[in-house]
């Protein structure tokens, strides 16, 4: 391990962590190690603030402050060292073990650029390293990216479509992308306005399968949800061939639970505002605002597979909504690869399965094939390259159906 005092002439000095005692962390300095070799450094609290202003301090890349659940008592502390790092161009990587997502929050309000748990995921130091690096070398875009134009006011009450699904794979995210789209592209000459929110926080792809960049404003703009307008709003937004609006997931993960329901109810509220209607993509994993999106939600999609994992998961589900007196009845199930019309087995299977879970699938939406796949990689909708695919043309027959009911129910107003 590299000494707290750097070597500029033999080893100039690219990065310090910066902790209470870098022994209780021996996996961030294996990974030092491997990253660095000698060109690191190890700094206690106070050292630090006092290293930034000498000139050894210049060629630092980055500092990864550690802390655990004893540093929380010395918070402030931690938010000066950020202070100080960020004024001098220092990048930061927050390395936390048992520490409240409150303070989490607090240190990534003050501007740290990643946060990595503690233990250190394999290979998870690097690909913050390699990010901070290619943003460090990256041309600001900001200034020029593309802005989501809001009309003032409030004059919308856009319709929330929600989808979840109950098990990994099972395609929540591709019926979320590719219903937003068949939505706004639903009229050549009065389509309804649509934003897509990926709520995902951690591994939302939703920008993957539309080939959109991830921001820094996204986390940026749900840290601070008590300032949030529609100017900040707009910016965060970043449009897809002018026609879907799109607030992808935070550049980084961060724990699904920093953000308050307060705060998503607040996105959700300004999207609504705005828009005809409001898709949203979930995490599969059920959280504390998960509620706040189920009260808000017009249909919930949960979507599921003819599989165990499914079965299982919809009977947890439905448990958990039933023993906290939540709107179970909101959900609308999804089985997504249905089988198909002369698979009278598969057919019988799906009768079962809703029988023994005491459930009613709503919604049956046949396999796709490779072709939905291909359209995910190539980060375009279905209806752009394959417009004649069975499962896009069922998304295109539902978002007509949706459609259609939100026309009556302006009409009935």
């Amino acid at each position: 391990m590299s000494s707290a005092t750097p070597q500029p002439e033999t080893n100039p000095i690219v990065a310090c962590t910066v902790s209470r005692d870098v022994q209780n962390f021996d996996l961030l300095i294996e990974d030092m190690e491997a990253n660095l070799g000698e060109s690191w450094g190890d700094l206690g609290f106070a050292e630090a603030l006092a290293f930034f202003s000498q000139p050894e301090a210049e060629t630092l890349e980055f500092i990864a402050l550690a802390i655990d659940g004893e540093d929380e008592d010395n918070l402030m502390m931690m938010g000066e060292i950020i202070a100080q790092a960020k004024a001098r161009k220092i990048s930061v990587i927050l390395i936390a073990e048992d520490v409240t997502p409150a303070s989490l929050h607090q240190l990534l309000r003050k501007g740290a650029d990643e946060f990595v748990p503690y233990p250190l995921p394999e290979r998870e130091l690097q690909s913050a390293i390699e990010r901070l690096r290619q943003t460090r070398s990256a041309p600001a875009v900001d200034a020029n990216h593309p802005r989501a134009s809001l009309a003032g006011g409030s004059a919308k009450e856009g319709a929330l479509l929600v989808f979840q699904g109950l098990a990994g794979g099972a395609g929540s995210t591709t019926l979320a992308v590719n219903l937003a789209w068949e939505l706004a592209n639903i009229s050549k000459t009065d389509a309804p306005s649509v934003c897509l929110l990926d709520l995902d926080l951690q591994y939302g792809s939703v920008s993957t399968y539309l080939d959109l960049p991830r921001r820094e404003i996204v986390f940026e703009m749900l840290s601070d949800t008590e300032n949030l307008d529609k100017d900040v709003f707009a910016a965060a937004l970043t449009p897809f061939q002018d026609k879907l609006q799109v607030l992808t997931s935070p550049s980084d993960i961060v724990p699904l639970d920093i953000f308050t329901p307060t705060d998503i109810q607040r996105v959700i509220e300004m999207a609504r505002a705005h828009f005809d209607f409001v898709v949203v993509d979930m995490p599969s994993t059920l959280v504390h605002w998960s509620e706040t999106v189920l009260q808000a939600a017009h249909v919930y999609f949960a979507v599921l597979e003819l599989d165990m994992r499914s079965a299982q998961n919809a009977l947890r589900l439905k448990r958990a909504l039933q023993s906290e007196d939540l709107p179970f009845n909101k959900l609308r199930f999804a089985l997504n690869r249905a089988p198909g019309f002369t698979d009278l087995s598969g057919k019988a299977r799906v009768k079962r399965m809703a029988e023994s879970l005491g459930i009613s699938i709503d919604l049956q939406l046949p396999d796709g094939g490779k072709q939905v796949a291909q359209c995910a990689d190539h980060g375009i909708p279905l209806a752009s390259s394959a417009a004649k695919n069975p499962l896009r043309k069922e998304i295109a027959k539902l978002a007509q159906s949706l459609y259609e009911l939100g026309q009556s129910d302006a009409q009935a107003a």
